[in-house]
């Protein structure tokens, strides 16, 4: 078989040949794995061979290495790690060759390839002599410029994927002296010098204890610096990059490199290409993050004037600001058409925004001279570049601050609405968005918004909805915070219920302008609406609400006559079936809650005959809005929706067998709990399935880990509505609960997702066991007891975790107050010989009101059961 032509064929224009070739590719593969991998290696080094061969057979090589998926990936690996020793050298050596080669893209190739070799045998304490060989092509007599760039790409893709606890620290230290060496100016490749800066950017994790010595470190911030100012920008725009990487990794050793950084960042930003001065601003983004959160930390702590915050924003302050209200005037026409856009005039108002948030109030007196400046002048440039500026510091400042700058602006930012500027009229309304979501309190002293001036700003927003996409967009951006600011002020909310019938017609007549070029506006106007719908005051908006639900039940009834000509109708109609049943979700939730009720009940027919039409779409994001609107229909009818159930059940099945969309997986798990709450024991004839279905999900190991705690959770609501009829799922769930809790016992405090996994999971249990032991308490209580001892030891093992959040502690204390309840005195001896549960109570004391409660109830259970 000649590999070289037919991985030719499989580039073939001719769709039979190419067919073969690729059904001849798969047959070696499957049969022959060694060889194949072999062959593919031998090609790819092979000078003699066609550059497209061997393009192509690097990139099959790296396929049967690595995959996005998961699951897939492992296999891979177990496939490489069992292959033939003497093989896998032979192919590491043909992938080492390559680097030497003449043809860029196998050299190329081929150092991707190491590192996915490396990225498995590293870490397994094979191929130790890696790093070292590819030093010595880097120092070898004579090594050719495209031999030394080839090398250093291998070594900066190792470092990008191998975690840097498996690299000694010599071999570090080998790795930095390399690309420090390939930046230096002396290397005349300007290719090596940009490969060695890329290299020293994957290798800074690697760096820390270089980084702690300060001769060393500073020898590494001189290079990087100096390469800052090379005559090529994919050079500088690297090093920038670099020192980016730096701010955020090694912040607390950056004091003595602050100024040399600000006039090279300075100068870039000032005079420099633009990807070069982006990555600048970067730089000064990334120390505000890294400030952010630092005073987060340390919040109301001793430590917050701490040396490990240098303030390096606040120390900049006088200088950083102006240089990047400079770059709110380098506007890009049309930029605000590009949802992508990205430029100096952007970076530059998020890194401002960043500052604000950064140092509070210190900022407004540095901007505010510059908004009142450029506000007025007749070059649109500068109105735009001043209202950006305005809208970007709302976040930081206190309330007492900007509240009057706001009340003093807010008429002029309306009138802006009328600007013949299409990108001053966006930031405005942009602008305005921010103002209401930030600082719009109805229930504050002097609201931003009173009587006054809400007529004024409705009337402004309703006309401006009218305006291009992009400007109307952002408009219903602005409505939905404005509608937000009233969520938790139902009796101010009135206020808006004369606008209500007039807002409504403006966010549907903007959402029928959303076509496919401008679907977030279409989004944005169905959000805004939802939002709208959540603050209305029922009983006074009953009958407007009940109007608007029979409008969308109209268009989404409509969705199914459009006409699906390719894979893009389709999906246009799948996210405006998803818009559409989120907004039905939003009402249905609206008036279940109130006396409104009855518009429900009198409309369930043909809204769960519409959810069910939209899952025979098939379509995942469809299937996610529509399972949660009938979560929501579920719990407004109650008892009576069991008459959905027989129609219903095959697509929730679906929906819980879904591994590969796991959200859906994992809505439908959410829903099942809500049709347990809504049917009671009404739900048993579908227990069955639906437990059947779960304890598959949970064996599943395709299945993304986030869907298992709602999966236990759900035994709980099971369990509680079918009651002591759960008894004949004790056998299967109850192993399945022990086995959870076992590996839970204490979680890797260094692996942050872990530890919150950990406890999503820990609750998850315990809120199984809660709803078993409520629903078996009564005759057959005593079930429980031989579970009992295995719980009692789980909940002391948590309680003792310090990585134990308060849901956690919460469900445990809950649990042990339901296993006073169930088991009654038969617990007596069990809570004597687990005396935990005193120090847990006591514990609770010093938490919130809740979970205070939760723990006095329990106490008196626990007293109950010993005393009696």
């Amino acid at each position: 078989m000649d590999i070289t032509q037919i991985l030719l064929a499989a580039q073939s224009l001719d769709g039979n040949l190419r067919a073969a070739a690729e059904g001849n590719i798969k047959q070696f593969q499957e049969q022959n794995l060694p060889n194949f991998l072999l062959s593919l290696s031998v090609e790819l080094s092979s000078d003699e061979r066609p550059p497209e061969s061997r393009r192509l057979a690097g990139i099959i090589l790296k396929n049967s290495l690595d995959a996005k998926d998961s699951a897939k990936k492992e296999l891979l690996i177990q496939q490489w790690v069992s292959l033939d020793p003497s093989i896998k050298l032979k192919i590491k050596e043909s992938l080492l060759i390559t680097l030497g080669s003449s043809v860029a893209d196998a050299r190329q190739t081929s150092s991707q390839v190491i590192a996915k070799v490396a990225s498995i045998e590293i870490p397994r304490r094979e191929w130790q002599d890696l790093i070292a060989k590819l030093l010595s092509y880097m120092t070898q007599p004579g090594a050719s410029a495209p031999l030394k760039q080839a090398t250093l790409e291998a070594l900066g893709y190792v470092c990008e994927e191998i975690p840097p606890e498996h690299l000694e620290q010599d071999q570090v230290n080998a790795v930095l002296t390399a690309v420090v060496q390939g930046m230096n100016q002396t290397e005349l490749s300007s290719e090596v010098r940009l490969a060695a800066v890329k290299a020293l950017y994957n290798a800074l994790d690697f760096a820390e204890s270089n980084f702690a010595n300060e001769m060393e470190r500073t020898f590494i911030m001189k290079v990087i610096c100096e390469t800052a100012v090379s005559k090529e920008v994919e050079i500088r725009q690297a090093a920038f990059e670099c020192l980016v990487a730096i701010a955020s990794t090694y912040y607390v050793h950056l004091d003595p490199y602050m100024q040399t950084i600000f006039n090279l960042t300075a100068n870039a930003v000032k005079g420099d290409e633009e990807q070069v001065a982006l990555q600048a601003i970067e730089f000064w983004s990334t120390i505000c993050e890294e400030e952010i959160e630092l005073q987060e930390e340390y919040e109301g702590s001793d430590d917050a004037n701490s040396t490990v915050n240098y303030r390096f924003i606040e120390k900049a302050l006088p200088s950083l600001v102006p240089m990047l209200l400079e770059t709110l005037l380098k506007q890009e026409e049309d930029q605000e058409q590009d949802d992508n856009a990205w430029n100096i005039s952007m970076s530059g108002g998020t890194c401002l925004g960043l500052i604000a948030r950064t140092v509070g109030d210190a900022i407004v007196p540095l901007v505010m001279p510059f908004v009142e400046a450029n506000i007025t002048k007749p070059d649109w440039r500068c109105r735009e570049a001043a209202t950006f500026a305005f809208g970007s510091i709302l976040d930081g400042p206190s309330l007492g601050k900007l509240a009057p700058l706001v009340q003093a602006g807010l008429d002029f930012l309306l009138n802006t609405m009328n600007d013949p500027n299409s990108q001053v009229k966006d930031t405005t309304a942009w602008t305005l968005g921010r103002v209401f979501e930030l600082l719009h309190s109805p229930c504050s002293t002097n609201p931003i918004i009173s009587n006054a001036n809400l007529p004024r700003i409705m009337t402004v927003l309703l006309e401006s909805s009218k305006d291009v996409p992009n400007v109307a967009e952002k408009v219903c951006g602005a409505i939905y915070f404005l509608a937000q600011g009233y969520e938790d002020a139902e009796p101010v909310s009135s206020l808006l219920t004369p606008y209500l019938p007039n807002v409504i017609a403006a966010l549907l007549t903007a959402a029928d302008r959303g076509d496919v070029t401008h679907f977030r506006l279409r989004a944005s106007a169905y959000e805004a609406l939802n939002e709208i719908v959540r603050v209305s005051n029922i009983p006074e908006t009953s009958s407007i609400i009940g109007q608007l639900l029979q409008e969308i039940m109209r268009r989404l009834n409509l969705t199914f006559d459009q006409q699906i000509c390719s894979s893009g109708d389709k999906e246009k109609q799948s996210d405006l079936q998803a818009l559409l049943c989120g907004v039905l979700q939003v009402i249905i939730q609206k008036l279940s809650s109130s006396d409104a009720k009855s518009i429900i009940a009198q409309t369930a027919d043909q809204l769960m005959l519409l959810f069910l039409r939209v899952f025979a779409c098939h379509s995942a994001t469809v299937h996610e809005e529509a399972m949660l609107a009938i979560g929501a229909l579920a719990y407004a009818t109650g008892p009576d929706f069991v008459k959905y159930m027989p129609e219903f059940f095959k697509y929730l099945e679906a929906g819980l067998q879904n591994y590969e969309e796991y959200q859906v997986c994992s809505i439908s798990v959410g829903v099942v709990g809500d049709i347990c709450r809504a049917l009671e024991d009404k739900i048993l004839p579908f227990c069955d399935g639906i437990m059947t279905v779960l304890l598959k999900d949970l064996s599943n190991s395709q299945l993304n880990r986030s869907v298992k705690p709602p999966i236990f959770s759900c035994f709980g609501d099971i369990a509680l509505a079918i009651g002591e009829n759960f008894e004949k799922y004790l056998p299967y769930a109850m192993p399945m609960l022990q086995g959870a809790a076992e590996l839970l016992v204490v979680l890797d405090q260094n692996d942050e997702d872990m530890v919150d996994y950990g406890n999503q999971l820990r609750r998850g249990i315990f809120e199984a066991y809660s709803g078993i032991l409520q629903g078996i308490k009564g005759a057959k209580a005593q079930l429980m007891l031989p579970y009992a001892g295995h719980l009692l030891q789980f909940t002391e093992a948590v309680y003792k975790d310090s990585s134990r959040d308060e849901s956690v502690t919460k469900a445990a204390v809950a649990v042990l107050g339901d296993l006073a309840d169930t088991l009654g005195p038969i617990s007596k001896d069990l809570f004597k010989s687990h005396l935990f549960h005193v120090e847990l109570l006591r514990e609770c004391l010093d938490l919130d009101d809740e979970v205070r409660e939760t723990a006095s109830w329990t106490q008196g259970m626990i007293n109950q059961a010993i005393v009696s």
